[in-house]
């Protein structure tokens, strides 16, 4: 079964932290990019991190700094840790590959609090 699982989000103030994780299936996850998204009420959902198979990282330049994407490949798993989290933060949170995405999960909804 293709599935893509978020987990980890909360209300937290700003300035806090956050880990993010995401179980993938392994017919999504091996090998493949792999990105963390993210939808902000109102708004359009946008690309946050990516990750590729053998660890090279991207950042959209509004959490450069401030969030770290990793992974597990012995368990299908991404992570995104977020540090020094802001009130603009707030949005439910998505994993999926980068390239050909599969069926969104029910992502993770983050809040941050002023």
């Amino acid at each position: 079964q293709v599935r893509l699982v978020e987990s980890g989000g909360g209300l937290v103030q700003a300035g806090g932290s956050l880990r993010l994780s995401c179980l993938a299936s392994g017919s999504i996850f091996s090998g493949r990019t792999m990105g963390w998204y993210r939808q902000a009420p109102g708004k359009q959902r946008e690309l946050v991190a990516t990750i590729t198979s053998g660890g090279t990282t991207n950042y959209v330049d509004s959490v450069k700094g401030r969030f770290t994407i990793s992974r597990d490949n012995a368990k299908n798993t991404v992570y995104l840790q977020m540090n020094s989290l802001k009130p603009e933060d707030t949005a439910v949170y998505y994993c999926n590959r980068l390239y050909a995405p599969a069926s969104w999960g029910q992502g993770t909804r983050v809040t941050v609090s002023s």
